[in-house]
């Protein structure tokens, strides 16, 4: 019999380009100092910009990819998966590399008529500013899920993660590991990601809420949701209480909703007191002095993955909140969404 898998997640692969305390990017492509948005118009030369006239630090990226090399950090080894689409080429290898070291098993679909999705990374100050451009990762195909190597993931996955940013192309996808997820009662586990997902893409965001267990984001999103709503609110907790309190197709559960507020808070919501006692609870984040912060990108979804992570393995709501607060912690620390080497104990 094959072995479980404990986390299947699904998103966008790409690879980060970051450029450091270049400020004048932001103002010569529209982009605000800690955003994320999808590459338009002139944007889009922000890429071939950086490579001719910057010096770029390459990462793997990818915000749920990100995450589920986040998770595999606190699990045992090859405990991880990942689905998305990638170009045939050398940018491709780098991500496979880069998942491969840290344990997270790529099961990429691969297109030959596009290239590997990039993302422009504008570090400034403690911000940062993400432009994406998905180019390959946009190419993902509700037939991939239907190979059965694939298949045989989805059956033997324990928990599942869906980064939001897939939601611009690839509800129909997503709904298939969502509705697997809901007949059998495994978790899963979405990210708003960013504030245009739940302003744009309303819709999408919407249909899949219902089969959510785990609903992760951060201030800024999860008040463009109550906005998207007009909920008339921006009470973190109010919010946190609300979302936890929509409609659920697997009612075996009850839905956790998480909300990171950066350097100053963690809100957790849910309507089973087995989860949270008190319906809300308010977590405080260690205080990190500023200059040991490298940079910010990525944090959100080192939390993500030490916190599904340490669900997966059983551990309690508080114990999944500090393991977040931990990775989340040690990635603002480094260069990019990475983590030290040799392993640290998180949980």
């Amino acid at each position: 019999m094959s072995s479980p898998l404990l986390l299947l997640a699904m998103g966008n692969p790409l690879l980060d380009m970051q450029v450091v305390n270049k400020p004048e990017l932001l103002e010569k492509y529209g982009l605000k100092p800690n955003d994320a948005v999808l590459a338009e118009g002139k944007q889009s030369e922000i890429y071939e910009d950086l490579q001719k006239n910057y010096e770029v630090h390459y990462v793997a990226g990818g915000a749920a990819q990100n995450a589920a090399r986040g998770a595999q950090y606190v699990l045992p080894p090859n405990s991880t998966a990942y689905l998305g689409c990638v170009g045939a080429d050398a940018l491709a290898d780098q991500l496979r590399a880069a998942n491969e070291k840290e344990g997270l098993q790529s099961a990429y679909q691969v297109v030959e008529d596009k290239p590997t999705g990039a993302c422009a990374v504008i570090i400034t100050d403690h911000n940062r500013s993400l432009c994406t451009n998905l180019a390959a990762a946009e190419a993902f195909s509700v037939s991939h899920l239907d190979k059965p190597e694939i298949k045989d993931l989805i059956e033997r996955a324990q928990n599942f993660y869906l980064g939001g940013f897939f939601l611009t192309h690839g509800l129909e996808s997503a709904l298939v590991l969502a509705k697997h997820a809901a007949k059998k009662n495994k978790p899963f586990a979405m990210n708003l990601s960013a504030p245009f997902i739940p302003q744009f893409f309303k819709s999408q965001v919407d249909e899949m809420l219902p089969y959510v267990d785990v609903l992760i984001g951060n201030e800024s999103e999860a008040e463009a949701y109550a906005d998207s709503h007009e909920w008339g609110t921006k009470d973190l907790a109010e919010i946190a209480s609300k979302l936890a309190a929509l409609p659920k197709k697997n009612e075996a559960t009850a839905r956790l909703v998480v909300i990171t507020h950066g350097a100053s808070s963690t809100i957790v919501a849910s309507s089973s007191p087995s989860l949270v006692p008190s319906g809300t609870k308010t977590y405080p984040v260690a205080v990190l002095p500023a200059d040991k912060i490298v940079d910010t990108n990525g944090a959100g979804d080192a939390f993500a993955g030490g916190f599904l992570g340490a669900r997966a393995l059983g551990k309690s709501v508080d114990e999944a909140v500090e393991a977040g607060h931990k990775m989340g912690a040690m990635c603002v620390q480094l260069s990019g969404p990475t983590f030290r080497w040799p392993k640290e104990q998180v949980l």
